[in-house]
């Protein structure tokens, strides 16, 4: 097999010999080596933060009642929110929120067996939350923080005033907002005393660990193949609004009859 390059339009990549494939691979292979183990090295790093003391009385509608923070663990010691982006009177969440949503229920069971409750929190008010959840089909828990400071506190939604200003705090550093609400993930830890502590926050693309489909568009030739578009999540829609997807073309109906 001879050297040669592929005609695709969108794709220019060698084609090379077997060992000439392998040698580049194998060199990858290193390179992904260390950056396993610098992600090992960093996630050590993550639990080795300190905690800060969550102090505040927060409370939440949920289906089943009011509750406070402590609540939502549901009788567990670690708590994972997703800072969902649906505001009061949004008539629907928003898109990029709701991909990284269309991830939590396959990841909820496996959690919990591992001492974690995982669920959204959003500022809009409860009957709009359940309103949107029962037209996506999720499952996991959504509790509305409508009337508290919480979302606030976790610098992911904003007042009138910060719009106007144009920035705000967020991502732990001051910066041009463009909208009232934002994405965020945070991990709390309830001890045995009952107190809470904050154990990690990430805003901004720290969400995309939420993200499983782009980890696999990550080993795919194209990758995310966000190119040619305005913001990198341009093409991504609700689960219930994307458009047929294309049909096979003849020659893989053909391949896959053979």
């Amino acid at each position: 097999m001879t050297t040669a390059t592929t005609e695709d339009t969108t794709l220019k990549h060698a084609v090379v010999t077997p060992d000439q494939w392998l040698a580049r691979r194998t060199a990858l292979l290193a390179r992904e080596k260390q950056l396993t183990q610098l992600r090992d090295q960093i996630a050590g790093e993550r639990r080795a933060l300190p905690w800060l003391h969550i102090e505040k009385d927060y409370a939440f509608d949920t289906p089943a009642g009011r509750r406070s923070l402590a609540d939502l663990f549901e009788g567990r010691s670690q708590l994972l929110v997703q800072h969902f982006m649906l505001g009061p009177g949004w008539a629907q969440g928003c898109p990029s929120c709701s991909f990284m949503a269309d991830h939590s229920d396959a990841m909820a069971l496996h959690l919990a067996h591992r001492d974690v409750t995982l669920l959204a929190i959003s500022r809009a008010p409860l009957a709009e939350i359940e309103r949107f959840r029962q037209r996506m089909g999720w499952q996991f828990p959504w509790a509305s923080s409508h009337g508290s400071s919480f979302n606030h506190d976790f610098k992911v939604s904003f007042t009138r005033e910060q719009l106007a200003a144009g920035e705000a705090y967020y991502n732990y550093a001051m910066r041009p907002i463009g909208s009232e609400e934002l994405p965020g993930i945070s991990a709390f830890y309830k001890d045995d005393a009952g107190r809470i502590f904050l154990t990690y926050s990430t805003y901004g693309r720290g969400v995309e660990v939420m993200m499983g489909t782009y980890n696999m568009l990550d080993l795919v030739a194209k990758g995310r193949d966000e190119r040619d578009v305005d913001y990198k999540m341009e093409w991504v829609r609700h689960h219930d609004r994307y458009e047929a997807a294309p049909a096979p073309t003849a020659a893989t109906c053909c391949a896959a009859k053979a």
